[in-house]
């Protein structure tokens, strides 16, 4: 019951916000009463936090799933895409807003965890990148990464990019087509073209 409580209360939680889902929605879709809820979780921050800690750690062993297929680099960072971007469930808006503005103390726990992750995931990529040349070799290792897990980070800023007219999804394909457009080598950009012409096909 517990996981099936997570699972669900991730599921609405993502789609509509963690400010925005009340328990007795979360009871009513779950089709028990608030206090079985209640017997596995303390109150709501406590769920949250728990829902944080479980969709973290999915992410995280899917993330290690596609790293362990030997992909190359960039189709790699593809497949991370691919990962992250099934969490984003809402076309409209980032549930990060309310997650950050009602939850700041766990929401600052979960952005650490999230920055430690990548900066493991993403330097070894970068580093993989340039030792088999698909990445330039003149590209500042340490330097790329931090900013890369910078623009990560602020693209879930809705105020600054309310007037860009893009999805959350949409921002994500962006941002990694500029990423990778901006370390690629000869190879890495022939190879980032057939990728790009697969997804299209």
């Amino acid at each position: 019951m517990r996981e099936d409580i997570l699972h669900k209360a991730g599921d609405l939680f993502l789609e509509f916000g963690f400010k925005s889902v009340t328990m007795d929605h979360l009871a009513q879709e779950l089709g028990v009463s608030k206090k079985t809820i209640y017997d596995y979780f303390k109150n709501k921050s406590d769920l949250v936090e728990q829902v944080a800690y479980y969709i973290r750690d999915r992410i995280h062993a899917e993330i290690d799933l596609v790293q362990l297929k030997n992909l190359d680099p960039i189709e790699e960072m593809i497949e991370i895409k691919r990962v992250v971007m099934k969490r984003l469930k809402n076309e409209k808006t980032s549930p990060q807003f309310q997650f950050q503005k009602y939850y700041p103390k766990i929401y600052s726990k979960m952005r650490e965890s999230q920055v430690c992750k990548m900066e493991d995931c993403i330097g070894k990529n970068i580093e993989r990148g340039v030792e088999e040349n698909y990445y330039r070799k003149d590209i500042h290792k340490v330097f790329t990464c931090r900013i890369y897990i910078a623009g990560m980070l602020n693209l879930k800023d809705e105020e600054l990019f309310k007037d860009s007219h893009l999805t959350p999804k949409e921002l994500y394909e962006e941002f990694l087509k500029y990423h990778l457009r901006s370390i690629v080598d000869t190879k890495g950009h022939q190879r980032l073209i057939e990728l790009e012409k697969q997804l299209l096909e």
